[in-house]
């Protein structure tokens, strides 16, 4: 069993985060711009399903790997973004 963890947006990502995923994840966070009224980044979490890290960003973003390990960006189609 593996363990998730959080960090905040910006931040380096953890070591339990795998080299593939956290360069994606540093691809959104670059493209992520800062709140102008001082709020707070969002906030990422790993979990692992069936021995697979994803990444999920407070604002529904979630970055998986795909079969060859290369990140893949999507939106949670629950939070009404939709899409891909």
């Amino acid at each position: 069993m593996q363990l998730g963890t959080r960090w905040t947006s910006g931040d380096e990502p953890p070591a339990a985060v795998p080299a593939a995923l956290a360069k994606g994840v540093r691809q959104v966070d670059e493209a992520t711009p800062g709140d102008e009224l001082g709020q707070p980044r969002p906030r990422w979490t790993l979990t692992w399903l069936e021995g697979r890290p994803i990444a999920e960003l407070d604002t529904g973003v979630i970055v998986t790997l795909d079969a060859e390990g290369e990140a893949v960006v999507r939106h949670d189609d629950e939070t009404g973004f939709g899409g891909h």
